[in-house]
């Protein structure tokens, strides 16, 4: 069984690599065989990460990519293609979130997230795709979505929606590229405990917050593992359009 989820063969670009589930992504896909392109704003943390990986014998490429910026896109797709080869699998892992009731959120909130989340994740994928194309391959797009795509907690109102909108593009994507062989699904995690967010587990608001996920507890990292080598194999190369929850039963509640 285990044959059915190899990605020896595949060259896995990975945004916002940096740190959190993207770094745990492409430490989990490296030790599965994949070549492993790391991208991201800042390079210092992707370096590290690529010597942690290429010391324990896989292949990985560090490269600045703003997903912000669609020129940025196309250098880094470019850095990558000369380095490892043409990309076969896109993680669109890059993200953002402002922390405030909606009637504080700003324009230039709105504008971050939407940007670095959807739209950012739109047109990374619309570049891999016509990459794909060009080179015969036939490709994979892995978005990130949220369950605050289909659930809501307060406060995270630009996130929510940009999250809903990616599992949308998802399906809209998975739509129009099938005919080129290229897949398109997303995954949807719930609260998973990253460097960025350990402490708020322990605060009056997180401690009411992992009540409402039915297992009662948060996610690790390592959770995440078996779907995004699911995704991002040929074990899921029946799928297209589909949106994989991973949530502790966050939204049962």
């Amino acid at each position: 069984m285990s044959a059915i989820f190899d990605v020896s063969k595949e060259v896995i670009l990975i945004t916002g690599a940096s740190q959190g589930l993207g770094r745990q992504f492409a430490r989990v896909l490296s030790a599965h065989g994949a070549a492993v392109v790391l991208a991201a704003r800042q390079t210092g943390k992707l370096e590290a990460l690529q010597k942690e990986i290429t010391d324990k014998g896989g292949r990985a490429f560090a490269v600045a990519m703003d997903v912000t910026d669609n020129a940025s896109i196309a250098k880094a797709f470019d850095a990558a293609e000369q380095a490892l080869g043409p990309v076969t699998v896109l993680i669109n892992n890059a993200g953002i979130a402002v922390e405030k009731m909606a009637i504080e959120q700003t324009e230039a909130d709105w504008d971050s997230v939407i940007g670095a989340n959807l739209k950012g994740a739109y047109f990374a994928a619309t570049e891999a795709a016509r990459r794909m194309i060009a080179h015969k391959v036939e490709g994979n797009i892995v978005n990130i979505a949220s369950v605050l795509g289909f659930g809501l907690t307060k406060a995270v109102s630009p996130y929510a929606i940009s999250k809903a909108g990616i599992v949308q593009a998802t399906r809209a994507l998975a739509l129009e590229l099938a005919a080129h062989r290229i897949r398109v699904n997303a995954l949807a995690p719930g609260y998973i405990d990253t460097e960025i967010n350990h402490a708020a587990w322990d605060t009056p608001v997180g401690e009411k917050l992992v009540k409402r996920i039915a297992q009662r507890r948060v996610g690790h990292e390592s959770d995440l593992d078996g779907a995004i080598l699911l995704l991002a194999s040929g074990a899921s190369r029946y799928m297209t359009g589909s949106t994989v929850t991973v949530d502790g039963g966050f939204l049962l509640s």
